[in-house]
């Protein structure tokens, strides 16, 4: 007579079978995603949400007409909310016109491939939680990313690596923002769908190597050996994560040949590094990682993750930032630029952003060299290219003290719903029981397709 867990588990992997074989429920119009994630919250006011009639009102109170009575951080709760104007000059580019602030002059070179969209909102004020929720859809650790769920739903078409892959900056000063695990995580999902971190090390991948004096034919025979009882184990109680097991030591064989040949860039030609930026040839930086990335879309990995943090300015803005954006702007638009020449733009899809905005009002003494921004949560934008998104164009707005969406809200429920529908999924039919319940990317909440940023 099975067991209550075994009923459970067995129930388990076969849900999770049914829902692979019904996806992608339409044709996708993208085959694989980039997520150039930026941990801290860029300020859209000096980057992308150009405000000049705020130079008038350079010091004044923010009005509670607009502020409606919405919360501040603990750090700027104690003082007036007096308005700081960018401090940026914007500059008009490309056919479309779109204007970006002058920290930003590679990007401006590939405006009319990008989707810029100002009317991001989330419901989260902190770091953790509005990263958790930007990733996860949800503020609380414990649920899939989304590279996990499109791991799940969609898989990759290349067996020698993971179909998720995610790649962390190595900074050049020490970090002061923390990367969880969990925002690469599995949550719920079987542990095979969680990103597998490429590290800038001798190993990139931990435990990959065989010991030493391992011959590779004895290798193989141990892993025949371990599989052949890991199978057994896996009909005899259904439990998924066997399976795992079993798919993790084969990719890991795999991987022992690939990932070497995949990390060595000494065969990229110097125009690659010239086009990516001098800091490209410094291994672990943010520009090396998009060279990996293209190489990682070139060999149709489904979605490729990189994180860059130390976004938070709350003081020093035009030194904090501006280091920032010296280390993404050419590296990003030269990742546009790289996967168009190479014909892979067409159905790969590129998303630059981070988990939340910047305040209007100045954090410290407003009109000081000192003075930063805080959090907020209520508009902020971030920029898509690529597959199924109408390019040269802005979508939605701000109101004039970028503190609120006045035009075609986005929130983070309905960029994943986006980026899902560009996958060919359907995110109200994509789930996954877990206790009980069918979860989703989306969660219970209204979720809608953006469609004015759709081709």
């Amino acid at each position: 007579m099975h067991s209550r867990r075994l009923f459970l588990t067995q129930s388990l992997g076969a849900i999770a079978l049914n829902a692979m074989d019904a996806l992608p429920h339409f044709a996708p119009k993208a085959k694989r995603v980039i997520f150039l994630t930026q941990s801290g919250g860029p300020s859209q006011l000096e980057l992308f949400d150009h405000k000049p009639g705020l130079r008038k009102l350079a010091g004044q109170e923010l009005p509670d007409s607009v502020r409606r009575g919405q919360r501040v951080t603990t750090m700027t709760a104690n003082q007036k909310q007096l308005i700081m104007p960018g401090v940026t000059k914007f500059i008009r580019h490309g056919q479309s016109g779109a204007e970006l602030g002058e920290w930003l002059p590679h990007l401006g070179k590939v405006v009319d491939d990008i989707c810029f969209v100002k009317s991001m909102h989330t419901d989260q004020i902190n770091h953790a939680p509005a990263m958790t929720q930007f990733l996860t859809g949800h503020q609380l650790p414990g649920r899939p990313t989304l590279g996990a769920w499109t791991s799940y739903g969609l898989g990759s078409v290349n067996k020698n690596l993971p179909d998720y892959l995610v790649l962390l900056s190595k900074m050049q000063r020490p970090s002061d923002q923390p990367l969880y695990d969990h925002y690469w995580g599995s949550g719920f999902l079987p542990s095979r769908y969680q990103g597998v971190k490429l590290r800038n090390a001798k190993d990139p991948v931990l435990y990959l190597r065989d010991p030493e004096g391992l011959p590779r034919p004895l290798r193989r025979q141990m892993l025949d050996g371990l599989a052949a009882l890991n199978q057994r184990r896996l009909e005899e109680t259904g439990d998924p994560e066997i399976s795992t097991r079993i798919r993790q030591y084969e990719m890991a064989y795999r991987m022992q040949s690939s990932v070497p040949e995949l990390t060595d860039l000494s065969k990229e030609p110097d125009e690659v590094f010239d086009l990516y930026g001098p800091d490209s040839r410094r291994p672990g930086s943010y520009a090396a990682n998009c060279i990996l990335a293209r190489r990682l879309a070139e060999r149709d990995v489904r979605f490729i993750q990189l994180f860059h943090p130390d976004w938070d300015h709350h003081s020093r803005l035009p030194s904090w930032c501006t280091a920032r954006c010296r280390d993404t702007d050419q590296p990003s638009a030269a990742l546009v630029t790289d996967l168009k020449r190479r014909g892979l733009l067409d159905d790969t899809l590129v998303v630059w952003g981070g988990e939340f905005g910047r305040g209007v009002a100045g954090q410290g003494q407003w009109d000081s060299i000192e003075a930063g921004r805080d959090h907020h949560p209520r508009c902020f934008t971030i920029w898509m290219a690529g597959a199924g998104v109408k390019p040269g164009i802005s979508y939605g707005a701000t109101d004039d003290f970028s503190f609120n969406v006045a035009e075609n809200p986005v929130h983070v429920r309905d960029l994943h719903a986006t980026i899902l529908h560009l996958l060919g999924i359907d995110h109200t039919r994509f789930t996954f029981r877990f206790q009980g319940l069918d979860f989703r990317l989306t969660g219970v909440e209204p979720a809608r397709v953006a469609k004015g940023i759709l081709s």
